[in-house]
């Protein structure tokens, strides 16, 4: 029985308009290594891929969500952000019981990670990674820890800003897009070269999250908020395939 007969209608998405980042970008050192030097070999999207496995909230943790709480026995160290926000379509349609995932770095700008090995402190109560679903507004919502800078080795002193990894998933993994939030006014931008890798200034902004002063929690929590658009002129930059403008 074929696809067509079934009715399934496989995923695809349209072409990237620009504001993504290049595969091979200079001064992202390590993109030299890894961007493909031969045209990508599409590989047909077969029934099992579509249909599985499932991304439902059954898979979601009663903590998972908080991200400051993970751990028995204290609560993680730092400034403790609420992270909320939606998924949308382009035409602003939100996206429901989507899976969100993010990880990120501690209050000291350190990685849970056997290869981070620079020397700043590991919090025993922070692991930095949680996830949720998104609602039937396409709502999504954090608790966690305002993630430090740290240094990366790419050029001289180099420091990535702040940021929090996104990954977003439809109904199964050949959806997936992944994405960065970074927040607002960090003195880092202008040398950041992952940052600086989305050309189009309008597209790099919508990667930066917005100070939510009606959603903070007095004496508790700040406030950020960080709509993730999925395609269209006002999508969020996500690592996608490379453009074929430069």
């Amino acid at each position: 029985m074929t696809h067509q007969q079934t009715g399934l209608v496989l995923p695809r998405y349209e072409p990237a308009t620009g504001a993504h980042p290049p595969l091979d970008s200079p001064g992202y050192k390590s993109t030299g290594l890894r961007f493909p030097h031969a045209p990508l070999v599409v590989l047909p999207q077969r029934l099992t891929e579509v249909t599985g496995p499932l991304l439902g909230e059954e898979r979601i943790g009663e903590l998972d969500h908080d991200l400051t709480r993970q751990h028995p026995g204290g609560e993680a160290l730092g400034q403790r952000i609420l992270v909320h926000g939606r998924v949308l379509e382009s035409d602003g349609r939100p996206v429901p019981n989507t899976l969100v995932e993010v990880w990120q770095a501690n209050a000291a700008g350190r990685y849970r990670h056997a290869l981070d090995t620079w020397p700043a402190p590991l919090d025993p109560h922070f692991t930095g990674a949680g996830r949720v679903m998104t609602d039937a507004e396409g709502r999504y919502e954090f608790l966690t820890i305002k993630p430090g800078a740290y240094p990366w080795r790419n050029h001289p002193n180099a420091w990535r800003p702040a940021h929090i990894h996104f990954s977003l998933f439809g109904r199964a993994f050949t959806q997936r897009l992944v994405t960065q939030m970074y927040f607002p006014d960090d003195p880092l931008f202008d040398q950041d070269p992952i940052f600086l890798s989305v050309r189009d200034e309008g597209a790099r902004q919508r990667m930066v999250s917005r100070y939510d002063h009606d959603r903070t929690t007095p004496e508790w929590a700040l406030a950020f908020s960080f709509d993730i658009v999925l395609r269209g002129r006002e999508a969020t930059p996500f690592e996608e395939e490379d453009d074929d403008d430069e």
